[in-house]
């Protein structure tokens, strides 16, 4: 008997009470289309990766505050990001093996919690390096929320649209983004820094609130766990490299890496370009922050139906080059021109953005039931912790380059996504299974 796990190949999705099909046309079809129980499941992975972007971004906007507080330089600051992300890795690829144990939902509650507690302790600490190790913890559960959140809904939703609902889960980080920006934009306009930042993290107890609801109202998708519980190989590590998906895993890996080595790099560092090389106003920088966020999320919606529409491959080749080309953009708009900067920040947001839409739902249909979070967990995390380079380079190369020369650099990761495309086959319209 072949011990390579077998293609997906039969719906998983749970349909509509007493078999009824929904009507799935219109502009919410896909919403319809989930079902009562998909929707509620759709609600908890929308709040808890929206939930996961506001704890991530307590730290990017208060990096200018941390440094002067702890009298770092770049490169220190550049750290923080880089542990993050590397120690998410190790929280992602865990929090797949869990989600294919124990359930979807069980691991979503865990996860939240973990972001949500080490983000608090963050605003505790009193030096450097131990708001290093907490900011490392708080990656564990950063790390595992999109995989299984993701996860948990693509096995509600139909193959028509998964697309344009993953992006519609995806948007969420956007929202979480702009709500960090406003919280950001109140607390350093009233408080001293030397108090705004730590007030900032300690915000990051929210999620506490979306684990009553997960826990009393979201249910796994009732044939994929059932198909789940069934298997022998359910969450094995081993699985995921045998040759049956040992290509996919490694492309999955490059793709993941040249996607968010880019993304990593403008999410933490556009904060910082803002206030030191163009002289923005805390006010001022939240104003050009949240004209981002809006391209953002317009981007993940947007990235979502064309996923549908174009293909997985298609869309994330397309958002890479119009990402590059953005980043070059914005980055050599000439001194004074902070009008300009504000109108590019539009387009900027939005394409780096739309290239994630399809990375729920592409990243759910390369793998079967059994080992779906574990191969999702990891390849993205993964993907996300070598990534995690490009911010620290940026942040060594930004005492010699600037902020906004060494931004470019981010640029780099795009094309090595586009690469990784050649590996991988194309999943639009497979069932899972």
């Amino acid at each position: 008997m072949s011990t390579t796990p077998p293609p997906p190949a039969a719906p998983a999705g749970l349909q509509p009470d007493k078999g009824e099909q929904p009507d799935d046309s219109g502009a919410f079809g896909w919403l319809r289309a989930l079902g009562p129980r998909g929707r509620r499941a759709f609600a908890g992975a929308f709040g808890g990766y929206a939930l996961d972007s506001y704890d991530y971004f307590t730290l990017p906007l208060s990096m200018v505050a941390l440094s002067a507080y702890f009298g770092l330089n770049s490169g220190q600051t550049g750290l923080f990001t880089t542990v993050t992300l590397v120690v998410s890795a190790v929280g992602g690829a865990v929090a797949g093996v869990v989600a294919d144990r124990i359930g979807r939902v069980k691991a979503l509650m865990i996860t939240v919690v973990t972001y949500a507690v080490f983000t608090v302790a963050c605003g505790f600490a009193p030096n450097y390096e131990t708001l290093l190790v907490f900011r490392a913890l708080q990656g564990l559960g950063f790390g595992g929320e999109w995989a299984v959140g993701a996860i948990l809904v693509a096995e509600y939703a139909t193959a028509k649209n998964r697309g344009r609902t993953l992006g519609a889960i995806q948007s969420s980080w956007a929202v979480g983004w702009g709500l960090a920006a406003i919280v950001y934009t109140v607390v350093f306009q009233f408080l001293d820094d030397d108090l705004a930042w730590r007030v900032m993290f300690w915000t990051g107890a929210l999620p506490a609130l979306l684990v009553i609801y997960v826990r009393r109202n979201v249910h796994d998708a009732p044939e994929a766990a059932a198909e789940r519980r069934k298997s022998a190989y359910k969450g094995s590590f081993t699985a995921i490299f045998k040759p049956g998906l040992l290509r996919v895993t490694c492309f999955a890996v490059l793709l993941s890496t040249g996607v968010q080595g880019g993304y990593y790099t403008l999410a933490t560092w556009v904060p910082t370009y803002l206030k030191t090389e163009r002289g923005l106003t805390v006010v001022n920088t939240g104003g050009y922050l949240i004209f981002l966020i809006s391209g953002a999320f317009i981007g993940y919606l947007t990235g979502g139906y064309l996923t549908d529409k174009l293909g997985r491959k298609r869309n994330i080749t397309l958002f890479a080059f119009l990402s590059a080309a953005s980043i070059l953009a914005y980055t050599n708009i000439p001194e004074g021109a902070n009008g300009l900067l504000l109108v590019l920040g539009f387009p900027l947001g939005f394409c780096m953005s739309a290239i994630f839409s399809g990375f729920g739902s592409f990243l759910s249909e390369l793998y079967p039931t059994a080992v779906r979070g574990t191969g999702q967990g990891f390849t993205y995390n993964t993907g996300r912790a070598v990534g995690a380079v490009f911010p620290t380079m940026v942040g060594f190369l930004a005492d010699s380059w600037g902020v906004g020369g060494a931004l470019i650099f981010g640029a780099l990761g795009y094309g090595l996504a586009v690469i990784a495309l050649f590996g991988l086959p194309e999943t639009r319209g497979r069932e899972l299974l």
